[in-house]
């Protein structure tokens, strides 16, 4: 049985830095896009940055600069490293694998449980 499974969040301070992880487990072939999105309380939720297979990244306007995303194939892993936090960071991050290959098909849109982020002094 497949399953993403993110740590790292917790509690940091303005101007902070975190790494969030989300680590596929089962049996798997590949991974497609992997990306990390996050949901604010009243907020919908959005893209925050996504990591082809090849390496492609894209991130939003709001974290350029400031997050990093980067994956490690052969683990099934990616990883979001934030630096500068703002306290409009705080939100519940997700990761998410546009298509998970398996021996019993793909899995589509597949998403980890969430870890929460809250940037506060």
């Amino acid at each position: 049985q497949v399953q993403l499974v993110e740590s790292g969040g917790g509690l940091v301070q303005p101007g902070g830095s975190l790494r969030l992880s989300c680590a596929a487990s089962g049996t798997i072939f590949s991974i497609n896009a992997m990306g990390w999105f996050r949901q604010a309380p009243g907020k919908q939720r959005e893209l925050v940055a996504a990591i082809s297979s090849t390496g492609y990244t894209n991130y939003a306007d709001s974290v350029k600069g400031r997050f990093t995303i980067s994956r490690v194939n052969a683990q099934n892993t990616v990883y979001l490293q934030m630096s500068g936090l703002k306290p409009e960071d705080t939100a519940v991050y997700y990761c998410n694998a546009d298509k998970i290959l398996t021996p019993t098909g793909g899995l589509n849109d597949f998403w980890g449980q969430g870890t929460q982020v809250t940037v506060s002094s």
